[in-house]
């Protein structure tokens, strides 16, 4: 028998989620498409499982790896696959061209790579524009050698089209529209003195954005935590924004340990019982990919109610309180996240965000889906 702990993939839920994205987006701009942000292995989700799952949806795909977006061509995606962070040197052009990828750019040098490129088909080219995130992007003062390159590049016929795209830093902060106001400002004063680029479609929207504010739809987003169940913000679930999970983390218990109070619980005995207690030993364990960090008292759920973790995390086991669950015992299920327990809560209560959770899902676990 294996050991008793899976993870359990809705592709249903990530259709929905996906489709609810591009709703949004086409509210506030007619005719906007979505990119499927699938980096990371679809977060952890699993790159082919997603692709399976949106292929005959999905506007295009969104990534970072090469590899992975010629996985996609292999599997049968014709649409179009975004790289987010373009190609890494000017060797990776050659894979580009041969499997029809766009292509972000975000540094002047990857611009000269692409110009003294003799490519022999086009790429379309997302060019990254840093509003005040201050991650990736050109800055106001390398716009004019990146309009020198632009030219040059079209001119060789290294080009299929311009779209302007950048990235916002506090779309999920509570501050209002002012949170991505001076950055929409900045982005334009950018390129207010660049005529050509009013007629480029733009990229704007993450997953908060999509959500609170689709006037920045234009004409491409890019939903990402959205589109597997998480919510991008601190004080809105993702049940309350119409979002379904999409990973469960599911396991068994597997053994019960009765303690008197003043006995502790696991390593260095964090939980000291103050009552009689009954403890349940979890499947599932920071190996696992359940966060180390957690602390005792973060939410799980044991044959559909819930109740609280007691202790540290170990390797491959975690405790649980039955104290007020006396139907519970060994062999009964337990969620540790996705249906009936969001992983925004468990998050929130090992100080992270979902989206850790979901990438940290360890190669041991058994996947299925339904």
């Amino acid at each position: 028998m294996p050991r008793p702990i899976e993870a359990e993939v809705d592709l249903s839920a990530l259709r929905h989620n996906y489709l609810l994205a591009r709703r949004h987006a086409t509210r506030g701009a007619a005719g906007a498409r979505a990119w499927a942000v699938v980096k990371a292995n679809a977060y952890g989700h699993g790159l082919l499982r997603a692709a399976a799952a949106l292929g005959d949806v999905a506007d295009g795909f969104a990534l970072l790896d090469i590899d992975e977006a010629v996985r996609l061509r292999q599997a049968g995606m014709s649409q179009p696959i975004l790289l987010l962070e373009g190609f890494f040197t000017a060797a990776d052009l050659a894979a580009c061209v041969e499997h029809r990828l766009s292509v972000v750019i975000h540094c002047l040098d990857q611009l000269q790579i692409l110009r003294h490129a003799r490519l022999p088909r086009r790429l379309p080219i997302y060019l990254k524009l840093n509003s005040g995130m201050n991650r990736l992007g050109l800055v106001a003062r390398q716009l004019p050698t990146a309009r020198e390159h632009l030219a040059a590049i079209a001119r060789g016929g290294g080009s299929d089209g311009l779209t302007l795209m950048t990235h916002f830093a506090e779309a999920d902060a509570d501050g209002g529209e002012a949170c991505i106001r001076w950055q929409l400002e900045r982005f334009a004063r950018m390129i207010s003195d660049w005529p050509e680029a009013a007629a480029c479609p733009v990229s704007l929207a993450n997953s908060a954005a999509i959500l609170r504010y689709p006037a920045t739809a234009h004409d491409w987003v890019r939903p990402g935590i959205m589109l597997y169940g998480g919510s991008p913000f601190a004080s809105e679930d993702a049940a309350s924004l119409g979002l379904r999970p999409v990973m469960t983390l599911r396991s068994t218990i597997l053994a019960v340990q009765e303690i008197d109070a003043g006995e502790r619980v696991g390593y260095g005995g964090t939980f000291v019982a103050s009552r009689p207690t009954r403890v349940g030993i979890v499947a599932c364990g920071y190996a696992d990919g359940y966060p180390r960090h957690a602390p005792g008292g973060t939410p799980i759920v044991v044959s559909g109610q819930r109740t609280r973790t007691l202790g540290r995390v170990s390797m491959d086991m975690l405790a649980c309180d039955l104290s007020e669950l006396p139907a519970a015992g060994a062999g009964s299920p337990v969620v540790l996240w996705g249906e009936g327990l969001a992983a925004d809560e468990v998050a929130t209560a090992a100080g992270t965000i979902s989206y850790e959770l979901f990438c940290a899902l360890a190669q041991r676990v058994p996947v299925h889906t339904v």
